[in-house]
């Protein structure tokens, strides 16, 4: 890793948060409305056609407006059936909190396993005969692999993830898992699998965060939070921080501060603060949409989250893709649109900084027009009805394959 140097453990902490994420993206989007970003300028005359398009995707899939969260749950559900919901409704669970650690375990490890299928890869479903591609696709895999029994080790209980079975997975069984061949490719499927081999191993050494009920597993964190709040309420932006703290160390050799991992963490020039910060630009992409992933357990176990608009918009190429296609975002050299970037690069960093800005600013022109406030409309729910959709149909509609604006180097652990 990168050591940074002359910083204390409290500068690495106050990165670790949804507020650095969101006032340092704002500090981004100030610098891009003066012209002194590199690689974008920014027309905000392009919002009123994004909200538009944003509308009109929601009020088709959600025309109550009753929308749920931007979560993992809603790619288990294929042609309305809710795949998860079927599984956990035919099982006879002894309490909340052991349903809540299933559930737990299944979102940890199925959003670690989405980071960016790439345009080729298809999943064969063999209960609806679909070959799903993409989000949905890995979902539907990850689900197929945990109700298969292949993160468990006790064959008479398959719904879960023990951190001794993660810790040895192998590339070949994801492989196998994920209908990976030479005709049918998943970007970054050594990646993936490294990181849950990561997590199983630091899952076992700190029994104390993930064995406190059962058994090392990463559902163990649900007791671990759980108990934060006494059993009774806690804000959204604090599990988001207990994420990045228990799961930081299983991130790839990525910058440090202070000795502790930052994740999802980095370089920009325009960032500036004075301090041992300087220049860092969070994003947390991954554990953002993990956080907002496991809010339905802990709500069905009977803990209240308060501040969910605490959290930020992700920071990832549909939501950044549909800025871009919509000309709010413009690149200043026609041909970085052809070129391939690396996730570090400054194109990069900014694209998924600027995105998390504006769509803090599309969410309140998207809620004046329909006359919602920021309760009944939370952002989590305004990224599902909403701006990942349509930025899906975005790029659909002016790429054969769909594929985003701008092409990245995956190793499939951030995007």
């Amino acid at each position: 890793m990168t050591a940074l140097v002359t910083a204390t453990e409290a500068d690495a902490l106050s990165l670790l948060t949804a507020q650095a994420v969101r006032s340092r993206a704002q500090q981004m989007l100030m610098a891009g409305l003066d012209g002194s970003l590199s690689a974008f300028r920014i027309d905000l005359d392009r919002l009123d056609a994004t909200a538009d398009a944003v509308i009109a995707v929601t009020r088709s899939s959600y025309p109550s407006l009753k929308i749920p969260f931007h979560a993992r749950w809603r790619h288990f559900a294929i042609d309305g059936a809710d795949r998860w919901a079927r599984i956990a409704d035919g099982v006879s669970w002894p309490d909340p909190a052991t349903w809540a650690r299933a559930e737990f375990d299944l979102a940890i490890v199925s959003v670690l396993l989405d980071a960016g299928a790439g345009a080729a890869w298809r999943y064969r479903d063999q209960a609806s005969g679909k070959a799903i591609g993409r989000s949905e696709g890995l979902a539907i895999a990850s689900l197929d692999m945990f109700a298969n029994g292949a993160f468990s080790s006790d064959t008479r209980d398959p719904l879960r993830v023990d951190a001794d079975r993660l810790a040895d997975l192998s590339v070949a069984a994801l492989e196998q898992g994920f209908q990976v061949s030479a005709k049918n490719p998943l970007v970054g499927l050594k990646g993936r699998a490294d990181l849950l081999r990561r997590l199983g191993r630091l899952v076992a050494e700190r029994a104390d965060i993930f064995a406190q009920r059962d058994r090392p597993r990463p559902g163990g964190l649900f007791d671990h939070i759980f108990g934060l709040g006494n059993g009774q309420a806690c804000a959204a932006p604090r599990i988001l921080s207990e994420v990045l703290t228990r799961l930081g160390p299983i991130w790839p050799s990525r910058l440090t501060l202070a000795g502790m991992p930052l994740g999802d963490c980095w370089k920009h020039p325009a960032i500036r603060t004075g301090d041992a910060t300087d220049g860092l630009m969070p994003l947390h992409k991954l554990s953002q949409w993990l956080t907002y992933s496991l809010i339905e357990p802990l709500q069905r176990a009977g803990l209240t989250v308060t501040d969910i608009d605490g959290l930020t918009g992700l920071a990832e190429y549909r939501n950044g893709g549909l800025f871009v296609d919509f000309g709010v975002l413009v690149l200043r050299d026609d041909r970085d649109a052809d070129r391939a970037h690396e996730v570090d690069s400054t194109l990069v960093v900014e694209w998924r900084a600027l995105t998390v800005a504006l769509l803090d600013l599309l969410a309140g022109k998207i809620r004046a027009r329909l006359g919602r406030s920021a309760a009944e409309l939370p952002l989590a729910s305004l990224l599902e009805g909403g701006t990942w959709a349509a930025g899906r149909a975005a790029a659909f509609e002016r790429r054969a394959d769909g594929a985003p604006p701008i092409k990245v180097i995956s190793d499939g652990t951030v995007f």
